[in-house]
């Protein structure tokens, strides 16, 4: 066997380099330890670079993640058919919607074997539009050819299976989130000051629950003018959900919130925060909360799938109802009523059912186990 071919070459699939580079930098360092060749499929952005400095190769892919325009999502098939076919992989990792479904019809084509790996359901089961329908059918037919497909949370691996959009039902596997390193987001003592800071971290869609958030800042600032309310994320991205800088810009003017913009390290951020918040309407198993109760920072979020996975109410944090900012009010401001003790101890609580369920070491064990039982190469 040649070099090359003892070299075991592992690509993985995104509709954003960014969310490979935050979310999955352990399994990249395993990977690049042991000498595998690792490709980054995604379209370009400010990660590129520092994905490359890790030792990974990166190609540009074209995703037009609001387009419905069968053309656009092609030319995403043609591109991935013809990097399988030029570079071998002997593994493929999907993630997101639409490298799930093309992603998978190339792997298969160019006899590649490959993993879906569902990160969250997305608008695909929140909305019933026509494009939803064509996605649930899209995912019933491209999904006969993962070697397997993994979900993060068992809400969405139930939502396919009574969908019925797994062809082969026992190839689905449960990947209890991707895990946090514990090291990187160690336990840090709360904040002693007069005014309480909550943030709101990731893209911002109004999937995200950031009306609802808005909405119940207003109610709550009005009984606690002390409480602050921030949002750190990007603005305007590719999603059909994105909310324009334009609302941003209204809701700064009317000092609701406090636009942050984005950051490399959200951890000096959820340090100097007192509760992190996402009332999202549906996740896979959101990175955001794991980082924030490995912190030792109380959540508040939705009672959906995936973020329930993180928050059992009234341990770690506060669960409120979806789509409601009534609701959501009620909790935020059932956490500024706690004593700094009570809250103290949903931080404790938190870190450790973190450390217990999410930690990332158990996450790459799985994916060198599942590497290994595929390609029969060992790390």
């Amino acid at each position: 066997m040649t070099q090359k071919e003892s070299t075991l070459r592992i690509a993985l699939v995104c509709n954003m380099a960014w969310a490979i580079y935050t979310y999955r930098r352990g399994l990249l360092h395993m990977l690049t330890e042991h000498g595998a060749q690792v490709t980054i499929i995604a379209p370009r952005d400010r990660t590129f670079e520092p994905l490359i400095d890790m030792g990974c190769r990166c190609v540009e892919l074209p995703v037009a993640s609001k387009s419905t325009d069968p053309r656009d999502d092609l030319k995403t098939l043609m591109a991935l058919f013809r990097e399988y076919r030029a570079t071998r992989p002997h593994l493929v990792f999907h993630y997101t919607i639409k490298p799930n479904i093309y992603g998978s019809i190339a792997a298969m084509l160019a006899r590649t074997p490959s993993i879906a790996v569902t990160t969250g359901l997305g608008y695909t089961f929140i909305q019933k539009s026509r494009a939803a329908q064509i996605a649930k059918r899209l995912y019933r037919f491209a999904f006969r050819f993962p070697r397997e497909v993994w979900f993060l949370n068992k809400d969405d691996h139930h939502a396919f299976t009574h969908e019925k959009l797994l062809a082969h039902p026992d190839r689905a596997r449960r990947l209890h989130g991707e895990g946090v390193d514990l090291e990187d987001f160690p336990f840090t003592p709360m904040p002693k000051r007069e005014d309480f800071v909550f943030i709101l971290i990731g893209r911002l869609l109004w999937d995200k629950g950031v009306a609802e958030y808005v909405d119940a800042a207003r109610r709550v600032k009005q009984r606690f003018p002390h409480a602050r309310f921030q949002l750190l994320g990007p603005i305007g991205v590719d999603n059909p959900s994105a909310i324009s800088r334009t609302d941003v810009e209204g809701w700064e003017r009317e000092n609701i919130v406090e636009y942050l913009g984005e950051a490399n390290d959200v951890r000096p951020l959820v340090a100097a925060a007192d509760c992190v918040v996402l009332p999202s309407y549906r996740e896979g198993v959101p990175r955001t909360l794991m980082e924030a109760s490995a912190m030792g920072r109380p959540i508040v979020a939705t009672d959906v799938p995936g973020c329930r996975e993180v928050v059992t109410h009234g341990v770690n944090g506060f669960l409120c109802e979806v789509k409601n900012a009534d609701s959501l009010a009620t909790e935020l401001e059932r956490m500024l009523s706690l004593t700094r003790d009570e809250r103290a101890a949903l931080a404790q609580r938190g870190r450790e059912k973190v450390t217990r369920e999410f930690d990332e070491k158990k996450v790459v064990e799985r994916y060198k186990g599942t590497i290994h039982a595929i390609t029969g190469i060992s790390l």
